[in-house]
């Protein structure tokens, strides 16, 4: 039986569980690069490399470049690559020369509700109800504690508001994704790569010239990010996507700050402070409140006729 957003099936359940796991261990993959590679080539280096990787599944899957049509079409993949593509990216990998792994993640389970807002503006629409009200206003709660007044003291607030930046530029990129022309999936995620490898390159060389790698494992790291989190992930997100809607793809929003916690403290050693978890919890509460009626009638079993 073909899946479907009333009937995800159990490999597309399979895939989100994975796709959570993959996106968790992003934030600690780019916090080991860290330890022997320089921001920018990091980030370009995951960029391009995801790139490179999604270019040619693009060209088999009969969605290459070539299917991209029209000024309009390139315009939304040139403002993903840069916006929601290359700017966060570097954003994160900034911010993580400040802050714990765990902390990116917990950020990054802000996005849901940063989306709300922006769809009341730009998708009127698309309303955002009374569940969707509250679930912002817990989201931005949560904001505020995970920042924490700690940050002014420490010298981490910029890395910490970095991290932030990130998730509301993915934010940004979720609405404009919706409102975007029709663009074969693959083909709108390896464009988007490739422009941001384009304007990221050039950066890395101007701004910390050529690179310097000081430990091997920083470039496996680097190269796992690139690969798994960045390139698969971006394929399994549009299989999902397409066959189960972008409603279940949400539950990942769950996923990816949970397991970035969990990989932070017993991967990583890292010690996080109370606030961090009680930031996870007013978050992840938000998001439940949110989404609770959509994701409820999602899930509700189906009679046959």
């Amino acid at each position: 039986m073909s899946a479907s957003p009333t009937a995800p099936g159990v490999l597309n359940w399979g895939l989100i569980v994975a796709l959570g796991i993959i996106w968790g261990t992003a934030f600690m993959g780019v916090a080991t690069a860290l330890t022997g590679l320089t921001p920018w080539w990091i980030t370009a280096g995951r960029v391009g490399l995801a790139a490179l990787i999604l270019l040619p599944v693009g060209a088999l899957m009969c969605q290459g470049l070539g299917t991209i049509k029209g000024r309009h079409a390139w315009a939304v993949v040139t403002f993903m690559g840069l916006v929601a593509t290359a700017l966060p990216f570097a954003l994160l990998s900034w911010g993580l020369t400040q802050v714990p792994s765990a902390f990116a993640g917990v950020a990054m389970g802000s996005v849901p509700l940063l989306v709300l807002p922006l769809v009341a503006l730009f998708s009127p629409d698309e309303g955002i109800g009374p569940r969707r009200i509250i679930g912002v206003i817990l989201g931005f709660v949560g904001l505020m504690v995970l920042m924490g007044p700690g940050a002014f003291g420490d010298g981490t607030l910029a890395g910490r508001l970095a991290c932030v930046g990130a998730a509301a530029c993915y934010a940004v990129g979720s609405v404009v994704t919706r409102r975007a022309p029709p663009i074969p999936p693959v083909a709108f995620a390896s464009a988007s790569m490739v422009i941001g490898a384009l304007a990221l390159v050039p950066l890395a060389i101007v701004i910390e010239g050529a690179p310097v790698l000081t430990r091997w494992d920083a470039l496996w790291a680097l190269l796992y990010v690139a690969l798994l989190p960045t390139g698969l992930a971006a394929i399994i997100r549009v299989r999902v996507i397409t066959t189960a809607g972008s409603l279940f793809m949400s539950l990942t929003s769950y996923m990816v700050p949970l397991w970035a916690v969990i990989f932070g403290v017993t991967l990583m050693g890292e010690t996080l402070p109370a606030q961090l978890f009680w930031a996870l919890g007013i978050i992840l509460l938000g998001i439940g409140i949110s989404q609770s009626r959509a994701i409820a009638q999602q899930l509700r079993p189906r009679t046959r006729t």
